[in-house]
């Protein structure tokens, strides 16, 4: 036992200090995590032998759940009013075109029959939350095409799913295709029941933290296990989990909540471990030598994915949505992102006990690993080259609430001034806060600086201030000129 946790610390580890290396490389951060995994491996340098499948679903699958919970508190209703319908018609036509089209092209190239084909489309036909909300942290794009990026990433899952257990259940029962309409009632409650309890459950979570006097710490451990029973209970009465937790914490992220930064700020930490365990242990579990079996085909399925099956997904899915530009259709084609989700759906026909189960977790595998190499390397250039970006922001590096209240109106904010801009050399009595809004200190080379009114501010200074929240986005434009 004291082995065990000796190895998993040792890699938790080794995965965090390669993590500063993928900015400098143009590596995403989800690759390094999967590879370091299969280096640790029966067939890499650290010969572990794991292929438990159903222990990798439950740890991959709880990790899962903390992402989207994390990425729902994140995501504001100002998003979901921007690009709730385009996104939906993503996560739901679209899915259902890339599965198609991939499950056709697969059928051919791997020689399998139709419907076997179309339980791997189903696998890898959603893209991917833990990836699109890890690489698009750092990309300054449009606001309306992040957002359609984060909903469609955040709700896609469950369309997925539901065809990959549907296509499964057919090919129990000797390929006897019986869709009727009670499986079309099942999809509706599926998504209807995840809807529902996932916006109750995290009313209820946001009354219970306001409601209680706790220590500050408990606060977000009170979030976190009322997310996970809110997924488990949705999961247990057979309805979307997935769905389910990122309503929960769309709810947590726009309610008023008591100690919400330290909320997001200790989420922040699990997200991440959660991130490095999901992608260290589905990269335990392939057998590297597997995937030289069928890398020709599979890299050929990977590239009719990326350049056909997806472009073709977002032209029809969008096509009623006549605000997003060619360019921004582009990106949305581009960013197609395959990550932890079609990994953890190939182990379905594992567990149902299906012939060519090891197939498709090795092409769902292979596929993964193409998309986030050649997808993941490339989102900030292809950005750059379809112009979706936008200046980047001066956020504050430091935003705290003043108090424990529900409703908390004033916080502290500490800016960094930056190099070259046009408030370096600017007197103190020039520059034009905001109402609401107060200047407190001023720390320079980390010396506190006399505050007067003729006092300049000069380049990496540390600016202070104390405002209402309501103040925040001029702030913002203040600090980013």
């Amino acid at each position: 036992m004291i082995n065990y946790f000796i190895i998993c610390s040792f890699l938790i580890i080794i995965s965090i200090v390669l993590s500063t290396f993928s900015s400098r490389l143009g590596i995403p951060i989800l690759l390094i995590f999967l590879v370091l995994g299969m280096l640790a491996g029966i067939d890499g340098i650290g010969k572990i032998d794991f292929n438990d499948y159903s222990v990798a679903y439950t740890i991959s699958n709880l990790a899962l759940a903390i992402i989207l919970l994390d990425g729902g508190i994140k995501t504001k209703f100002q998003t979901l009013r921007i690009a709730l319908l385009p996104a939906l018609s993503l996560s739901t036509l679209g899915v259902i075109i890339t599965s198609g089209l991939t499950g056709i092209v697969a059928s051919w190239i791997f020689k399998l029959n139709v419907l076997e084909g179309m339980l791997i489309g189903a696998i890898i036909g959603s893209t991917d939350a833990s990836a699109v909300f890890s690489l698009l942290g750092n990309t300054n794009l449009k606001e309306r095409v992040n957002a359609t990026l984060e909903i469609e990433s955040g709700s896609n899952d469950p369309m997925s799913m539901f065809l990959t257990t549907t296509l499964i259940s057919i090919i129990q029962n000797k390929n006897s295709i019986n869709i009727n309409l009670e499986m079309l009632l099942n999809l509706f409650y599926e998504f209807g029941l995840g809807i529902i309890l996932g916006c109750i459950g995290g009313w209820c979570i946001c009354k219970v933290i306001n409601y209680l006097k706790l220590a500050h710490a408990l606060y977000p451990l009170l979030a976190l296990s009322g997310g996970i029973m809110v997924f488990s209970i949705t999961n247990l009465l057979h309805g979307s989990g997935i769905l389910s937790i990122y309503l929960c914490g769309l709810m947590l992220g726009n309610y008023p909540i008591r100690n919400r930064f330290e909320i997001l700020q200790v989420f922040d930490g699990i997200t991440w471990l959660s991130q490095i365990c999901m992608f260290l242990i589905l990269g335990l579990l392939v057998t590297p030598s597997d995937l030289l079996n069928i890398a020709h085909p599979a890299l050929l399925l990977s590239f009719w994915i990326i350049f056909i099956a997806r472009p073709l997904s977002v032209l029809f899915g969008l096509l009623p949505f006549k605000q997003y530009t060619k360019k921004e259709r582009l990106f949305l084609s581009w960013v197609g992102l395959r990550g932890a989700v079609p990994i953890i759906l190939s182990v379905f026909p594992m567990m149902a006990g299906l012939n060519n189960a090891h197939l498709y977790f090795n092409v769902s595998f292979f596929i993964v690993l193409i998309s986030l190499l050649i997808q993941g390397t490339s989102i900030n250039f292809i950005a750059k080259l379809t112009k979706v970006t936008v200046s980047k922001i001066n956020t504050p590096i430091f935003r705290r609430e003043i108090g424990s209240y529900k409703e908390n109106f004033w916080e502290i904010l500490l800016y960094k001034i930056r190099s070259g801009s046009y408030l370096s050399r600017m007197q103190l009595n020039t520059l034009s806060l905001p109402r609401h809004s107060h200047l407190v200190a001023i720390l320079r080379k980390n010396k506190l600086v006399p505050i007067f009114s003729n006092t300049k501010l000069y380049d990496n200074d540390i600016v202070v201030i104390i405002a209402k929240n309501s103040t925040l986005l001029k702030l913002e434009k203040l600090f980013s000129g």
